[in-house]
């Protein structure tokens, strides 16, 4: 599978990433709503696991990105371009909009707090000021928007991406992939056993910190690399991926289950194409980035205590909306006219 194969222009991720975003969205309204009639009951479908999934699909989408580009001005303007003006939109709506839902007064709301969650949020430091005064106090959960911690690990990795592809191309991707991969496990499990001894959650939070989560953008990444491969043995590779996954339910395997997870998702994206869905727009990051808040506001208001599935299904038609909105509002038109999904529609 080459650069120039159909794969890699015609594929799944699109839609992949939406179903991902779904999954997440489901598993925070059962979280945060507390309707236990909406959790999923299928270990696979954990947010978790659709977090992970989205960071492969990084490694691997990111890592072809900027080996194509000309230049790592040309790189960081389409990362920059993805990612900030949605990112930006989201946090000062919330910032300013949610004074309507605050039990502080209008001054009170508008101080050093604000602005500390602004200017946090804003460089994609979340977790230094995640609540609003006055916000969502009452909440199962008081923090505006809970799902924005996975993006400064997306930062991160797309910074490191550009010396990743040159160590790549200078001691060839396979030694220097595994290196990391490896690392990182090392590193997830090391903080794994150090919160079981201790009983912090410091540890458990360093977990998820882009040294633990790393290994999977690498998995990603290393399937780009050996797309040929993958393309000629996918039998091979899908086999063992999930006898891995079926296995660790039983007995944990942390130093394959990474890559075996990043070998199904790929598949997915690459094989049994289903259409060209990004003629539609991309609407996960907005769902994604969006829902949230929603669910918030609505356990807030305390709208549909009783009706689980109508919550849900609100819940699903405001972000669905909003994420369409915004991809046609503001996304997309910051987006270069060579991207996929302008030229798609066309």
């Amino acid at each position: 599978m080459h650069h120039d194969s159909p794969r890699l222009s015609r594929n799944n991720f699109d839609l992949l990433r939406l179903l991902l975003a779904v999954n997440v969205v489901v598993v925070h309204v059962a979280i945060l709503s507390g309707f236990q009639e909406l959790s999923p009951d299928i270990g696979f479908l954990s947010g978790g696991v659709a977090v992970k999934a989205f960071f492969v699909v990084s490694g691997f989408l990111i890592f072809m990105s900027c080996e194509r580009s000309t230049s790592l001005a040309s790189y960081f303007s389409k990362r920059v371009r993805r990612l900030y003006p949605a990112y930006f939109t989201v946090v000062m709506l919330c910032a300013v909009l949610l004074v309507a839902v605050s039990s502080k007064a209008v001054g009170d709301y508008f101080s050093w707090a604000w602005l500390k969650y602004v200017g946090s949020n804003l460089i994609f430091l979340n977790f230094l000021q995640p609540t609003l005064p006055g916000v969502f106090d009452g909440n199962t959960a008081p923090e505006v928007n809970g799902a924005l911690w996975t993006l400064k690990i997306e930062v991160m990795f797309y910074l490191l991406v550009p010396l990743l592809v040159a160590l790549c191309r200078k001691f060839s991707y396979r030694p220097v992939l595994l290196i990391i991969y490896c690392a990182s496990v090392a590193y997830a499990h090391l903080m794994s056993m150090a919160a079981e001894q201790t009983g912090s959650g410091l540890y458990v939070q360093l977990a998820r910190q882009l040294p633990g989560q790393f290994c999977y953008f690498a998995a990603g990444a290393f399937l780009y690399c050996c797309r040929d491969l993958f393309e000629r043995q996918v039998g091979y590779f899908m086999a063992a991926a999930i006898a891995i996954l079926l296995a660790g339910r039983i007995y944990p395997l942390p130093l394959l289950e990474p890559f075996a997870l990043a070998v199904v998702v790929v598949f997915f994206g690459l094989f049994l194409y289903v259409g060209n869905f990004g003629k539609y727009g991309d609407f996960s990051y907005g769902v994604y980035i969006i829902h949230v808040p929603v669910i918030q506001l609505l356990v807030n208001a305390r709208w549909l205590q009783d009706s689980p599935w109508q919550f849900f299904a609100v819940v699903a038609l405001i972000t669905g909306t909003g994420a369409i909105a915004l991809w046609h509002l503001v996304e997309k038109r910051f987006l270069l006219r060579a991207s996929h999904y302008i030229t798609s529609t066309n």
